[in-house]
């Protein structure tokens, strides 16, 4: 199998319009998904009764075939980049929302008891100890549904979006390797990419982490 660079050379417009409107859609999706999720996850993780109903509508949502999400969208927001937001936004929740609340759950008791003591109020202890603490685990579910938003764009191609999935159609019906070799490279590039600049904004927020590794005691060897 053979690449035609030349196709390459005369196409790089097209292909960063398509690698754009790729990242322009994961990324809008894992946005939505982490403003649904860190509420319904603070719900989960406060009251005990409504998370198992919450995790599991997740879990339901997730097992419907992506093809059939965004045909069932189509009646309502028809063959726009709108559709295809909603449906990823529909997928990124099952690992957002689990994340999050097991990141709030890892907080220690210790720590939420200290801040109560020290007259902080619930929502202010929430913002200002809880939300930093989980900020790893929170950022694991990010950087999975990133990428996974990534990964899953293509498929709207079968309702007139999907960025670099346009190329796969194109390289199929054509019999033409080329595109489909480039949308496969660019797609896992952008996927590498993003997930390189989600551990440098996880560092960012977390710079006690750091301080923990550098400061660590090094064992000597016998």
């Amino acid at each position: 199998m053979t690449i035609d660079w030349s196709w390459i050379g005369e196409h790089q417009s097209d292909l960063l319009s398509l690698t754009a409107s790729h990242l322009q859609a994961a990324l809008s999706a894992v946005l939505f998904g982490l403003l649904i999720s860190l509420p319904l996850a603070v719900v989960a993780h406060r009251i005990r009764a409504l998370r198992g109903f919450l995790l599991g509508l997740s879990n339901v949502l997730f097992t419907i075939p992506s093809i059939a999400v965004f045909v069932l969208l189509l009646p309502v927001s028809g063959l726009t980049r709108t559709t295809t937001v909603i449906g990823l936004t529909i997928y990124t929740l099952v690992v957002l929302l689990r994340n999050t609340v097991e990141g709030l759950d890892s907080v220690p008791a210790k720590t939420k008891e200290a801040a109560k003591a020290m007259g902080t109020r619930p929502m202010r202890t929430l913002l200002t100890v809880e939300l930093p603490l989980a900020v790893p685990v929170i950022m694991a579910g990010v950087r999975i549904a990133t990428v996974m938003a990534i990964s899953l764009v293509s498929v709207a191609t079968y309702i007139g979006d999907g960025g670099l999935g346009q190329l796969f159609t194109d390289g199929f019906q054509r019999n033409f390797p080329t595109p489909v070799i480039v949308g496969v490279v660019l797609t896992l590039l952008l996927a590498l990419v993003a997930d390189a600049v989600l551990v440098a904004v996880q560092r960012l927020l977390t710079p006690w982490a750091r301080t923990r590794t550098r400061t660590r005691p090094r064992t000597r060897k016998a």
